[in-house]
């Protein structure tokens, strides 16, 4: 009879992940929901979720569908899985990787949602219409979220350190603690200024600072303030979130020339495959160029 779940192997599985692979909180509050799920399927059977063989997996992933769960989740379980399992083989618990021969969920192609050029205008425009103190903190949190399309958590949680003495650059610690350089433009450095002359308290570490428990503004605050600046600007709220707010910067990048690689830095994408998300991008500009450039394209008219 197999042992009650997994629980210690588990358990030092997420500890490496924190320790060695610099796993964000929110990465392992995942992956341990991921692996219970997987326990509470094989306990009936009377094996503890390291004691799974591919036949079982392969029963486990036929469960999710069966769940309803989508093919993007099923395969982003899957590889939380496959990183269980390697680990487990690489101390020694087994001899085998029972996920090496399983094959991945197909993935439709999701094109990344993102705002016109216009859009993301009426929303700036709507947080400079606001008054004191907080409308100079909306500005300098759009602002800065445009010009460098952080991931929300990046710039909620930015150090007031990291716009000393009117820098042109931002350097941001991003997932796995990897510090990356983005550019600031001047519109952006222009309301860290203004925001800056009123934020209180001065002495707070955080650029944005906040009254809960981590000292700094929270996301949730801060898509709050998204939702209500999108419906200001005449925008539906549904449309518009802090990851559309990263996609359209980097959509509005390509569109105006930016190279892929560029991007992906400024992304902080480990893997230029995640940032070819906008190549939709590219490919109209492309079209555009010879439609507009080559000597045998046929114009209309």
């Amino acid at each position: 009879m197999a042992s009650d779940g997994a629980g210690p192997r588990v358990e030092a599985f997420l500890e490496m992940m924190s320790a060695e692979r610099g796993a964000s909180a929110n990465t392992i509050a995942a992956y341990r929901r991921d692996l219970a799920d997987l326990a509470l399927f094989m306990k009936p059977k009377g094996r503890a979720a390291d004691e799974a063989d591919i036949e079982l997996l392969r029963a486990y992933l036929a469960d999710l569908h069966r769940r309803g769960l989508v093919a993007r989740s099923a395969a982003r379980r899957l590889s939380a899985l496959r990183q269980f399992y390697r680990f487990l083989l690489t101390e020694g618990v087994r001899a085998d990787d029972p996920t090496h021969t399983l094959d991945a969920p197909r993935l439709g192609r999701l094109l990344p949602k993102y705002l016109g050029e216009e859009e993301v205008g009426a929303i700036l425009d709507a947080s400079r219409r606001r008054a004191g103190v907080a409308g100079l903190r909306a500005v300098a949190l759009m602002e800065v979220l445009y010009a460098t399309g952080l991931r929300v958590s990046e710039l909620v949680g930015l150090p007031a350190a990291a716009v000393a003495r009117e820098q042109r650059v931002l350097i941001v610690r991003g997932k796995g603690g990897k510090e990356r350089m983005v550019p600031l433009g001047e519109p952006a450095r222009i309301a860290v200024a203004d925001w800056l002359a009123v934020r209180e308290p001065r002495a707070s570490k955080w650029l944005f600072p906040g009254s809960g428990r981590s000292g700094h503004f929270t996301r949730s605050s801060f898509a709050r303030l998204l939702a209500d600046l999108a419906a200001e600007a005449g925008i539906s709220a549904a449309r518009v979130s802090p990851h559309v707010l990263r996609h359209s910067f980097a959509s509005h990048l390509l569109a105006h020339g930016a190279d892929l690689r560029s991007v992906q830095q400024m992304l902080g994408h480990a893997d230029i495959a995640t940032t070819q998300i906008y190549t939709h991008v590219l490919d109209a500009r492309l079209r555009s160029l010879v439609t507009q450039h080559h000597p045998l394209a046929k114009k209309a008219g």
